[in-house]
């Protein structure tokens, strides 16, 4: 599971590309306030955490607590490069987290509780975006709004083959990474890219 492989835009600092996830610093992300404080971040870049609750529509106060307890976590770190005068600005130090599934069967029933925390507020992000893109998408281009796209598909396959075209789709994708972070072009914008690969059961 890829919680969030943003690319960040050009002029932006690299960073680590992931971070995988163990028992320890997934209780310290999952909480909804933090993974959105997170996203941010990585999507928009260093900021305060004022900035960050206008943004996100949170108390200073809220914001600020979360941030220490990503950054006590390794996942936010200080920007002093951007600092000015007294306020503390934030920075991701990763550019994604990668989840692995056996947390799901850990013996401790809090990283049980935490993962499934975790899986819930992303599936929750993602309806979260694809609703404000079709909320918004008049504001956009013709252009951008042909290149959108929201299908989804029923195959017949085996474990095995599921895995396969999950790797085939990843791998896609991160062949688009470095065009993205070599693009100049004027319409160049951030895209959010989202795979679901789930068994059903049917009658």
């Amino acid at each position: 599971m890829d919680e969030s492989r943003e690319s960040m835009e050009s002029e932006r600092p690299r960073v680590p590309e992931d971070r995988t996830l163990d028992a320890r610093s997934l209780r310290g992300l999952a909480h909804p306030l933090r993974i959105r404080l997170l996203n941010a971040l990585r999507r928009g870049g260093p900021a305060t955490a004022s900035q960050l609750a206008a943004k996100l529509g949170e108390s200073s106060g809220a914001t600020s607590y979360h941030l220490r307890q990503l950054a006590t976590h390794g996942f936010v770190e200080d920007a002093p490069e951007r600092g000015k005068g007294r306020e503390r600005w934030w920075k991701a130090v990763h550019a994604g987290v990668r989840f692995d599934d056996a947390l799901l069967r850990d013996r401790d029933p809090q990283v049980r509780g935490a993962a499934d925390l975790f899986l819930h507020e992303i599936a929750n992000n993602h309806t979260q975006e694809i609703a404000t893109w079709l909320g918004t998408g008049s504001d956009w281009s013709e252009d951008w709004r042909r290149a959108s796209d929201m299908s989804d598909w029923t195959l017949r396959l085996t474990p095995e083959a599921a895995e396969e075209l999950v790797h085939k789709m990843h791998d896609l994708v991160e062949s688009y990474r470095a065009q993205a972070s070599e693009a100049s072009a004027p319409d160049t914008e951030q895209v959010r890219l989202h795979t679901h690969v789930f068994p059903v059961r049917t009658e």
